[in-house]
């Protein structure tokens, strides 16, 4: 189990750099000899900071119309700026290294802040310290008011920016522990954060965010680097480190950050390279879970107008998780990040600077946490009433009966003891299929190499271990993500007051993670070949043998086994284009503008694999239909796991692949009529065009055995979908600034925005195999079928939200108070579940609405305080409804649901007078028994046997056997009786194609989306001479909220907090700072999300956790 585990390696290291940092002597005043020609305040300021590397806060309102005598050979920057601000009624106030611009004998408390001195286009940032997090601190609720932001793509001071935005320095996100994208929550009202099954996220805003799983799916949020969005990005496994900043906007961002931003923006700005200064830092850490970091810069400056930056982040930790079957420890991290950056300004309006990122993770982190399930029961009998009325029962007792009428799991709730079960594997087509399996002659059960009826995992009473952090599966996890990212940035001021920006950027990423399908162990279930009297069957051979007493299958993936296990894969590649030029002004007038266009090029394949030796079993049961060659039966792949062809038909494979271009122009005006009164317009073009090539999955599909399939190998290509969709966005600000007595600065704000995120494609899901003109196989096929789709494509979404907001700050800085609230009106939000072998997304309206407040208390220089609270609501709009895999009847207690036949896709529901009758007349004596095998075809199968089609459809042989006429696929209206019998039937269909009744989504919340999140922070810091030390303590929670649309019982999610404790001791003379911290201090582990399987596999849930308590000490040295 885990413990508290340290590396006496790096412990010494870390201990060796403590005690030279602390012999290291202070560094001396610096001397930079200034030398500045006579011009307006604000030019001297921003050349000022621009040659000194110093941090100067200034308000544009401030300097405006004021000129500066010119300055020569000044000795500090202090010096420079008492003469700059001399017949001014403008002073300074230095904090740490900081120096804000204010008038004489009003100074506000200094911020955390990257300055620039007037609005120019936002790339370079250039801040004025060294390391990002030098200085104090800026403040809580993501920095003070007077932080100076880009969230609209030009430096302003935070309470100048009419929307929602939280910022937070390198120094904040120390402070708070934050030390990636998934942590964000903690820190900003009604976010949420929670990884998906696959290969992303979902990070929520406001309550929208990315719950549609399609690859040709945009996220919602717009994750950017230094303002370029990435698409694919490796927010989820990334650690910040070497950060300038990191923005989030709340909102509708579509003007300026363009597509997938209908719920917000997360900007993350890398620290640049500094002009003229040498320097670094170097941290190093230990913990628990043998946990090592490493982390650093260096700056290194090559004369006047060049310099290089280079950081690096390392992460090695044991895994939280133990598995009982391997006796590992799993869900460990072992990933690094480097950053070289180079900044070069040959002439002071001249800027370019270029970023190479590269990520790397390679270790055994789990994709999902553990599987629930409440165990599903067999029905013993099927209690229906007949056609004249009468109460019946009928039993069910035979094999394939018992397999098609098994739930996997129940719908209840994940918070029960019961919830810790396995699935009924007696429910899984594919156990049932194995009747097929014959292998050789007089053994145990006859020919069969199953025994029928038999759950695979009915282990332990059906029981599991009832620890979250706790797996019992025969395959560790493995873990691969790669992401390499180029970046070139160019900054020309065409004029004093015009600014031109370029931006390109390219990225490319890999990634693939595995693990144990079924994240619990299964029994024993296969038979040995010396147990059949008078052998194996020749094509059988290669795969079956024994180890200690028990029979074993050899299966080409998994391995030799002697229980049936399956593993998957998700496994992605992308490649990203992004260029962008602005125009920005700063014109002294009451008009200024932001224009540009961009241009953006995104390609991925993504893959995803189910590997099962009962996959393999089942393919191999083929062999009669096969000739010779092995022709006409599904391939299997002789290949191992991590060298497959990519053409089996004995494991499950999606393939998804999609090439986006799109291309879009903005702008944005800016009109003060009054100096404290400004009106922000913007407008936006957007063209996005998504070219798709679909793929059918082709499970045990073949040409001439009992399963659909054009092919008996590989994965052709269907004809090519091309969507395209032209949108305009844009947004009206109004933002006034009254001068209030109780308040030393306050701005309100209202705003509208229209948001856009492009549509996209479902898979296609399995592979069909056409009739002939005459409704029967095309020899030598021994079936054929088609099966109903699902819709092919979803629709883009689009949104109006309006909002209000209030920026204060109050008592000489000391309090800061911010408050906003906003209504959301989304039509056609995107949510994805996996149904009928295939993720299906749809398009559901609704509203939601809220309120945030973000508050900070600095009383004195000795304690600060900090909070955030927001309020949500959701509402999915009447009329909305979809198909609930985990309860296909909705409550009509005369219905219900049937598995399909293994190959074939679609889970159905029927009526129980039917299916009882059926069974009646077929009369399955015991569990050995086949009569039954038929009860398949009340979901569409690819079987034919005598007559076109389904066999209980009109036509087929159900009527004059069975008496009564069926059809899934016919047309049927619930407000009109059914008549299954007799010569003229009619409404003999069933609802959604035999999908299931659909769920009245009218009035439910949206996933994901708490009614209360809030956070508070305080710190205390004692002043011992030249050190300090601090005390912060955080914490945060969130009210429960649900994982699907549904709103049930089993989907709803407690709420849970989060606290966490740090104790910081920092001597700034010698950039030396010690820190011992704890994080999720009550070691809790909630339920933060949760995934439903799909019908076939049992509809477990893959539930997601917090990270463990987590202990840490670090020492961080600077290096001047």
């Amino acid at each position: 189990m885990p413990k508290f585990k340290g590396s006496l390696r790096t412990g010494v290291a870390v201990f060796a750099l403590a005690i030279g940092a602390i012999c290291a002597a202070p560094p001396a005043l610096a001397q930079h000899g200034i030398t500045l020609p006579a011009a307006s305040l604000e030019d001297s300021l921003n050349v000022l900071s621009r040659q000194s590397g110093a941090q100067i806060l200034v308000d544009q309102d401030l300097v405006r119309g004021k000129k500066a005598r010119a300055i020569k050979g000044a000795s500090s920057v202090e010096a420079a700026l008492i003469q700059l601000l001399h017949g001014t009624d403008l002073t300074y106030q230095r904090r740490g290294d900081a120096f804000l611009i204010v008038r004489g004998g009003h100074a506000q408390p200094a911020r955390r802040t990257v300055a620039a001195p007037r609005p120019k286009a936002a790339v370079r940032g250039q801040g004025p310290a060294l390391a990002a997090d030098d200085g104090q601190a800026s403040g809580e609720a993501g920095g003070g008011n007077d932080i100076v932001v880009t969230a609209q793509k030009m430096s302003e001071r935070l309470i100048d920016v009419p929307a929602a935005v939280s910022a937070f320095t390198a120094q904040d996100l120390s402070d708070q522990k934050i030390e990636g994208g998934p942590e964000l929550l903690r820190a900003i009202p009604n976010v949420s954060f929670s990884k998906d099954n696959f290969s992303g996220y979902n990070f929520t805003v406001r309550g929208i965010g990315t719950k549609a799983i399609s690859v040709t799916a945009d996220p919602a949020v717009a994750i950017s680097f230094n303002y370029t969005p990435l698409i694919r990005n490796r927010l989820f496994e990334q650690e910040y480190f070497d950060v300038e900043r990191v923005e989030v906007l709340r909102g509708p961002q579509g003007t300026l950050y363009g597509r997938n931003a209908t719920a917000g923006v997360v900007n993350m700005l890398p620290a640049k390279p500094k002009l003229g200064i040498w320097g670094g830092e170097i941290q190093g850490e230990v913990g628990n879970y043998a946990s090592t970091r490493l982390r650093g810069f260096v700056n290194i400056p090559l004369g006047d107008t060049l310099s290089f930056r280079a950081a690096g982040a390392w992460t090695k930790r044991d895994g939280y998780d133990y598995n009982t079957v391997t006796q590992k420890n799993v869900n460990g991290r072992n990933l690094y990040s480097t950053r070289l950056s180079a900044l070069w300004e040959p002439d002071p309006a001249l800027r370019f600077s270029f970023f190479w990122e590269h990520f790397n993770e390679n270790d055994d982190r789990a994709r999902t946490g553990k599987q629930l399930c409440t165990r599903g029961e067999t029905p013993q009998k099927i209690d229906y009433t007949d056609r004249n009325g009468v109460a019946q029962s009928q039993p069910v007792v035979g094999a394939w009966s018992i397999g098609a009428l098994t739930p996997g799991c129940q719908q209840k709730t994940l918070y029960s003891d019961a919830a810790y079960g396995v699935p009924n594997g007696r429910g899984f087509p594919i156990v049932t299929a194995l009747t097929l399996a014959l292998a050789g002659n007089r053994g145990p059960y006859g020919s069969y190499y199953t025994p029928m009826g038999l759950d695979p995992f009915g282990t332990a009473n059906g029981q599991q271990s009832h620890d979250l952090r706790e797996i019992g599966t025969f395959y560790d996890p493995r873990y691969r993500a790669r992401n390499d990212l180029f970046q070139f940035n160019a900054e020309i001021d065409l004029t004093d007051r015009l600014h031109l920006t370029g931006q390109v950027l390219y990225t490319k990423d890999y990634y693939s993670a595995s693990q144990d399908f079924f994240r619990f162990q299964a029994v024993p279930y296969f038979i040995a070949p010396e147990q059949y009297a008078t052998g194996v069957k020749a094509a059988w051979k290669p795969y079956l043998g024994s180890r200690n007493g028990l029979g074993t299958f050899k299966d080409p993936q998994l391995g030799e086994l002697t229980t049936p296990a399956a593993i998957d894969r998700s496994e992605a590649r992308s490649e990203q284009w992004a260029q962008e030029i602005r125009l920005n002004s700063s014109f002294d007038g009451p008009l200024n503008f932001n224009l540009g266009a961009n241009y953006l090029s995104y390609e991925t394949t993504e893959n995803y694999y189910v590997f099962s030796n009962l996959f393999t079993i089942a393919a191999l049961s083929e062999g009669p239909y096969c000739d010779a060659k092995g022709v006409g039966c599904a391939y299997i792949d002789p290949n191992p796991i991590d060298k497959i062809n990519g053409e089996g038909h004995n494991y499950f494979r999606s393939i998804q692949q999609l090439k986006t271009k799109s291309w879009a122009t903005f702008g944005e005006i800016y009109w003060k009529p009054a100096d404290n009164f400004k009106v922000t317009g913007g407008l936006r073009y957007t063209d996005d065009q998504k070219l798709i090539i679909p793929y059918a999955t082709q499970l045990l599909s073949d040409t001439r055995g009992l399963n659909s399939g054009t092919v008996d190998r590989g994965y052709p290509a269907d004809p090519a979908e091309t969507m395209r969709w032209r949108r305009v966005t844009g947004r009206l600000a109004l933002n006034w600034k009254p001068h209030l007595a109780f308040t030393d600065e306050t701005a309100l704000y209202a705003s509208y925005a229209r948001g856009y995120k492009g549509g996209g494609d479902n898979p296609r899901g399995q592979a069909d195999k056409p009739c002939g003109p005459n409704g029967l196989p095309v020899a030598p096929a021994l079936v054929c079928g088609t099966y109903t789709r699902l819709p092919t494509n979803f629709q883009p979404e689009e949104l109006n939200t309006f909002e209000i907001g209030m920026k204060n700050k109050i008592a000489g800085g000391k309090i800061l108070l911010n408050f906003s609230a906003f209504f959301n009106d989304y039509k056609n939000y995107q949510i994805s579940q996996l149904i009928n072998r295939a993720i299906n997304t749809e398009n559901l309206n609704a509203i939601t609405y809220g309120a945030e407040l973000e508050a900070a208390w600095i009383p004195s220089r000795h304690f600060k305080v900090g909070a955030t609270l927001g309020y949500l609501r959701t509402r999915i709009g009447n009329g909305q409804s979809s198909i609930d895999v985990m309860d296909r009847v909705q409550g009509h207690d005369d219905w219900m649901t049937v598995n399909p036949w293994a190959q074939s896709p679609n889970t159905c529901i029927a009526p129980k007078a039917l299916v009882a009758a059926y069974l009646k007349k077929v009369n399955p004596k015991d569990i050995n028994s086949t009569s039954d095998s038929g009860i398949n075809f009340f979901c569409e199968a690819p079987h034919v046997f005598g007559s076109a089609g389904n066999p209980f459809a009109p036509g087929g042989i159900g009527q004059a056997l069975y008496g009564f006429t069926y059809s899934p696929t016919a047309p049927y209206d619930p407000n009109k009786p059914a008549n299954y019998y007799g010569p003229n039937p009619s409404n003999y269909g069933a609802p959604n194609n035999g999908y299931g009744f659909a769920a009245d989504l009218s009035g439910h919340e949206l996933p994901n989306a708490p009614h209360l999140t809030f956070n508070i922070g305080a710190e205390y810091t004692v002043f011992l001479d030249d050190w300090r030390l601090s005390l912060r303590g955080d914490y945060y929670r969130q009210s429960a909220s649900f994982a699907r649309v549904y709103n049930t019982d089993y989907d709803r999610l407690r709420a849970w907090g989060n606290a966490n404790l740090a104790i910081t001791l920092s001597r700034p003379a010698s950039n030396l700072t010690y820190q011992f911290y704890v994080k999720n201090v009550f070691n809790s582990t909630p339920i933060t999300d949760a995934f439903t399987g799909p019908n076939e596999v049992g509809t477990f849930s893959n539930v997601f956790t917090l990270d463990p308590r987590i202990i840490g000490f670090s020492v961080r040295v600077g290096i001047k």
